[in-house]
């Protein structure tokens, strides 16, 4: 088997490209990362500049990929599934690399400031960092809610700034929660639906304790 995924599944950004190799229908292996384990780490070290999760090695074509975009669009480009993640069109790849951008920077990592907060800073930290982190939530919310607006998907067919948006809002949405944005609530609805994320989820569940808001995590999910 040609490709190797490396990553855990309570990562949101492993869950992102997870996303994208199921939908791809793609053959791999799945070697979890143990966090705590400097055997893994170590490893990790060697396959990302930073050494952080998610990497994938693809042997056949020597080649050991980091960043979760870079890595859906090589799997786009050299092992295809049933329906293209990007747009072929080089114009209309740009809108969906754009509200991929968009649902990395602007959700999820508005929203990370919140739990390093709580992981790794002193007490009443959360209630330092959140009001700010929430504000800006407000404002990525308001802006995806206006963009799908008549829309099923956020950049066009299915494809990569989804698999992006699932994990953004998963997260962000326990911590922050958008039911005052109707279209954006019912676009997280629909992803919900895809057999990719129903997969996705299920395997993170044993490890959603691991939260640091676990208490906030809605009934469904656990």
């Amino acid at each position: 088997m040609s490709l190797t995924f490396f990553g855990h599944p309570l990562s949101s950004y492993c869950h992102k490209v997870l996303i994208a190799l199921y939908e791809l229908d793609a053959e791999f292996t799945y070697r979890q990362i143990d966090p705590s384990s400097q055997a893994d780490r170590d490893l990790m070290a060697t396959l990302t500049p930073m050494g952080k999760m998610p990497a994938l090695r693809d042997d056949a074509a020597g080649m050991t990929l980091a960043e979760t975009s870079i890595i859906i669009e090589w799997l786009d480009r050299h092992h295809p599934g049933p329906a293209p993640l990007l747009p072929r069109d080089a114009d209309a790849a740009l809108t969906a690399r754009q509200w991929d951008r968009f649902f990395d920077i602007h959700v999820m990592n508005t929203a990370q400031p919140i739990v390093d907060a709580r992981l790794f800073m002193a007490d009443g930290a959360v209630d330092v960092v959140a009001p700010w982190a929430h504000s800006q939530l407000d404002r990525a919310y308001a802006a995806a809610d206006r963009q799908l607006a008549g829309r099923d998907w956020i950049g066009g067919d299915f494809g990569m700034a989804d698999c992006a948006a699932t994990p953004a809002l998963f997260y962000a949405g326990i911590l922050h929660p958008f039911d005052a944005h109707p279209n954006l609530s019912a676009y997280f609805e629909r992803l919900l639906t895809r057999p990719s994320v129903a997969r996705v989820l299920a395997d993170a569940k044993p490890f959603l304790h691991w939260f640091p808001f676990a208490d906030l995590i809605p009934a469904r999910f656990r």
